[in-house]
């Protein structure tokens, strides 16, 4: 199974000027884990598809700023 995104902890100096940010996070596309079409990939209605962004619903990446993830807002 793969995640839209992932975490890491970066290293924390002790002299660092400014505060730590202990975990950061970043988005991978989902088209990394696709290797090719397969046959019958599930497409959206063109209306949803305009809206989306693209045709296949597999390809479909929504964006989330760092704000609604902070408040708790499910990435997926």
């Amino acid at each position: 199974m793969f995640t839209l995104y992932k975490t890491h902890r970066p290293f924390v100096g002790p002299f660092d000027p400014c505060p730590p940010i202990r975990v950061k996070s970043f988005s991978t596309p989902p088209n990394l884990y696709i290797g090719f079409q397969p046959n019958n990939f599930p497409q959206f209605t063109p209306m949803e598809a305009l809206r989306a962004g693209t045709l296949w619903k597999p390809l479909y990446d929504p964006y989330y700023n760092s704000r609604e993830l902070a408040k708790g807002g499910n990435p997926l």
